[in-house]
């Protein structure tokens, strides 16, 4: 991998601006994104114990249940740092003294059923009425550097196991039943000032876990946090480390940044230290279009741009596109990935990406497909990409009848996600043109609307159905009623509905003209 972040073109640029103890305001290229800080970590301390004394009484008799058995337990992680925030999760991790097959013993004791997460890994679930927690003994892990698998040792203390945690606000505890609060690497601290740091050595810890790299992206997506320089330098030294990591790991690490509330921020992190170029090449690679002479825009900021448009056009739960939608985030930031393979520099000295979508298209797909996401995503994600410059051409010219069914019939189910993406493809800084795009938009939108309301439009079927084809026509199933099939669909595009009648007259003089 190449050099610490430094090193690199500052895309990233940390700028950090504070007015009293007042809301800190960060930027990660644009737009600005304010995140706010608690004046104090005692203020903290009050909030998390507000979110503390929430907790389920099941989980306070669970601590007793260790206890009285001999053996530690503590809440850590994800709850503790969110009780901070004010925040009460649901997902309740705990870690133990207790070796597995002691740990299963205490929960069957505690709960209404209890499970194998991972015993290999020191993990048990467990169930009592609405309450789902999971324990993991105490442990270290690292990773062999050829092997994508972690190796796992029990561990004999609560500190050391919160040392081999990925972060500091992530290596908190709170033990049980007491309530006694743990941080022995400044946590509360880093939390207090928005910070990304690991308890150990950067280097020493993404070398234990490779995938902590992808999680100091996540996080900073996720929470807002700044990323502390020396850890960022890690990230970009050891970048190449997340080759051995599984490619089911990453996705899922990939899909909480994109459905995080500032993925953009993550996506920039993860371009300026390096880790795109491993992990997502053609988002890296977009920065190769930059053109010095200005011939056309930036394509790596207008992704970005695009992104955060698209999902500022996302909708409530019960709006066509409910907020965060993965597949249209996806597309966002895959939709121009086919242009630096197909840039071409033109005698009269323009710049042309000719069928840049369909070459995106194919990438998009494979991309998606070496990250192991499922055949739907990946199905419907280069579906997107392929049909997002679709639209220009009404802007250009005035479509028929045809031309807008046809437009609604390529993007089936992903209708109102293409609108979407098509509106946030519009990044122009020229006001009049950016109104006439919106315009022509919003009326080709109205004229959908009208046809889906004469013709039921999203349920286009030809006038007749195969089994009418094949008695019309006397034919077996078999090919032929397939292309009998297109043709009346394409005659139903064309001219609207036609009716059984019309529709048997026109399927028989198709057939008269037809080679036999």
């Amino acid at each position: 991998m190449g050099a610490a972040g430094p090193t690199r073109p500052n895309r990233a640029s940390r700028v950090v601006s504070r007015t009293g103890t007042g809301p800190r305001f960060r930027r990660w290229g644009t737009p600005w994104q304010a995140v706010a800080v608690s004046d104090s970590p005692a203020a903290l301390a009050r909030t998390a114990a507000a979110a503390l004394t929430a907790l389920p009484p099941a989980v306070l008799e669970l601590g007793a249940v260790f206890s009285a058995a001999g053996h530690e337990l503590a809440l850590v992680g994800g709850p503790v740092r969110d009780a901070f925030l004010g925040t009460v999760s649901h997902d309740l991790d705990f870690t133990t003294s207790a070796r597995p097959e002691d740990t299963e013993r205490l929960l069957a004791s505690w709960g209404d059923a209890h499970w194998d997460v991972g015993r290999e890994f020191g993990t048990i679930g467990a169930r009592k009425g609405d309450v789902v927690v999971e324990v993991t003994t105490y442990r270290t892990e690292s990773y062999d550097p050829d092997s994508r698998k972690p190796t796992v040792e029990y561990g004999d203390t609560l500190e050391g196991d919160l040392s081999r945690r990925d972060f500091t606000v992530n290596a908190m505890a709170v033990r049980l039943p007491a309530l006694t609060f743990v941080d022995p690497f400044g946590g509360l601290e880093d939390l207090q000032a928005g910070l990304l740091r690991t308890p150990a050595d950067p280097e020493q810890s993404f070398d234990d876990d490779p995938l902590r790299i992808m999680r100091a992206a996540r996080f900073s997506a996720q929470l807002g946090f700044d990323v502390d320089p020396g850890v960022m330098a890690a990230m970009s030294a050891m970048a190449d480390r997340l080759e051995i990591v599984s490619p089911e790991r990453i996705r899922a690490e990939l899909e909480r940044l994109l459905l995080s509330d500032r993925p953009r921020r993550g996506l920039e992190l993860m371009v300026y230290t390096g880790v795109a170029a491993v992990v997502l090449p053609e988002l890296d690679e977009l920065q190769r279009t930059v053109d010095e002479h200005r011939r056309h825009k930036d394509v790596y900021e207008h992704t970005l741009v695009v992104l955060d448009q698209a999902i500022a056009l996302e909708t409530g739960p019960d709006g066509a596109v409910p907020r965060p939608d993965l597949v249209l985030r996806l597309a966002a930031v895959l939709h121009d990935i086919g242009k630096p393979a197909t840039r071409r520099f033109e005698p009269a000295g323009g710049v042309s990406f000719h069928h840049h979508e369909l070459v995106g298209a194919r990438m998009a797909a494979k991309r998606l497909k070496a990250l192991r996401f499922d055949k739907q995503t990946v199905k419907d994600v280069s579906r997107l990409v392929e049909l997002h410059l679709r639209f220009h051409g009404y802007g250009e010219s005035h479509w028929t009848d045809s031309a807008v069914r046809r437009y609604v019939t390529d993007a089936g189910p992903l209708l109102e996600r293409l609108h979407r993406l098509t509106r946030a493809d519009c990044t122009t800084r020229n006001r009049r043109k950016a109104m006439r795009l919106a315009a022509a938009y919003d009326d080709l939108e109205q004229r959908i609307a009208t046809l889906a309301e004469e013709e039921e439009l999203a349920k286009i079927r030809p006038d007749l159905d195969g089994e009418q084809i094949m008695a019309i026509l006397g034919v077996p199933p078999g090919p032929v009623v397939g292309k009998a099939y297109r043709f009346l669909l394409d005659l139903r595009m064309e001219r609207g509905p036609l009716g059984e009648e019309p529709a048997r007259e026109a399927l028989l003089a198709w057939w008269a003209a037809q080679d036999k």
